[in-house]
Formats: structure tokens, C-alpha cells, sequence
């Protein structure tokens, strides 16, 4: 899985950091940031948490392939 983050959409709610604080959190410059782009499948869940509570829908998650 990917997580796609469209920085443009972003208004900085850090819902998705309340949600999935393994996978998100804050620059020093005050942005939002993917820390693991390519989460384990562990996190999937928690990765889905976070494109649920994101109120501008500026998170969304891909399938990769590995063939």
C-alpha cells in the first residue's frame, strides 16, 4: 500500500496524526508530513483511519503491486 498525500488539499486539522500518529505528524516548519510512505500491513488499518477522519479528503491510499 501507498499512502498519497495531496499537500494542497491539506488544512492542517491533524486529524490524520490523531488517528495514525505512527504514519503522520508535523514538520518544523509546521507542515503536515507522510512519515512512511510505504507502511507495513500492519498499519493498514490505522492508514485507513486516517484517510476516514481527514475532513478535506486530502489522504488516499494505493494498491501497490510487486510483480
Amino acid at each position: 500500500m501507498k499512502i498519497v498525500f495531496d499537500r494542497s488539499r491539506c488544512k492542517l486539522h491533524a486529524q490524520c496524526r490523531g488517528a495514525a500518529p505512527e504514519l503522520f505528524d508535523f514538520a518544523p516548519d509546521g507542515s503536515l508530513v507522510v512519515l512512511n510512505e510505504h507502511p507495513p500491513e500492519e498499519l493498514r488499518e490505522a492508514a485507513q483511519d486516517a484517510v476516514d477522519a481527514c475532513p478535506e479528503q486530502a489522504i488516499s491510499l494505493e494498491a501497490v503491486s510487486y510483480t
